[in-house]
């Protein structure tokens, strides 16, 4: 735990700031190699590792929900926008099976890749940390992950066709949170 933390903010405020504190400096690179990948295609090299886990991630969470996942790229291309030019493809997966039951766990998985800097930070920091070599190589090995875990707007469209677990999900969330008093209020 950060030092001096607690004497401002509550004590489960504190506990992971360690974590947060690890992972500063792959943010930081993360949001350098965006701003430079903006800038110049050579850059793409350096969030290649993202791509992968991105692609990974939508084409495992595809087998396992049937989604039957028939080709995968991690090569940029350019593509066409309608009105708005060109722009770069970093990887895609092509599903054969993609329906409303498995269409959101699938193109959202990406969300998932997010356990794995905190995985990492975890590891480091949970006897104390102390700086060491091999936490430089990993800040740039969890950089890109920082760019690759948000959904593309192509992968949120295609979630949209799982909209009957959307309102069973609020539900679903409402009854766990305040399960104990919908049900006082239930009984009169």
């Amino acid at each position: 735990m950060l030092a001096g933390c607690t004497t401002w903010l509550p004590a489960a405020a504190c506990a992971g700031g360690d974590m947060l504190l690890y992972l500063l400096p792959s943010a930081a690179l993360a949001l350098l190699l965006w701003i430079a990948s903006g800038a110049h295609p050579f850059f793409f090299l350096f969030t290649a590792a993202g791509t992968l886990c991105h692609e990974l991630a939508h084409f495992s969470v595809g087998l396992l929900t049937n989604a039957e996942p028939v080709g995968m790229s991690i090569f940029p291309r350019r593509i066409k926008k309608a009105g708005k030019g060109h722009n770069w493809e970093l990887g895609s997966v092509s599903f054969a099976n993609l329906r409303w039951y498995n269409a959101a766990p699938a193109a959202l998985a990406p969300l998932l890749i997010l356990a794995l800097p905190f995985g990492v930070a975890w590891w480091r920091t949970r006897h104390g940390w102390v700086f060491e070599p091999l936490d430089l190589a990993l800040a740039f090995v969890l950089a890109p992950q920082f760019l690759s875990f948000w959904p593309s707007p192509v992968d949120w469209r295609l979630a949209a066709r799982s909209w009957p677990w959307i309102p069973i999900g609020i539900i679903v969330l409402v009854a766990s949170m305040y399960g104990s008093q919908l049900l006082a209020i239930a009984k009169g």
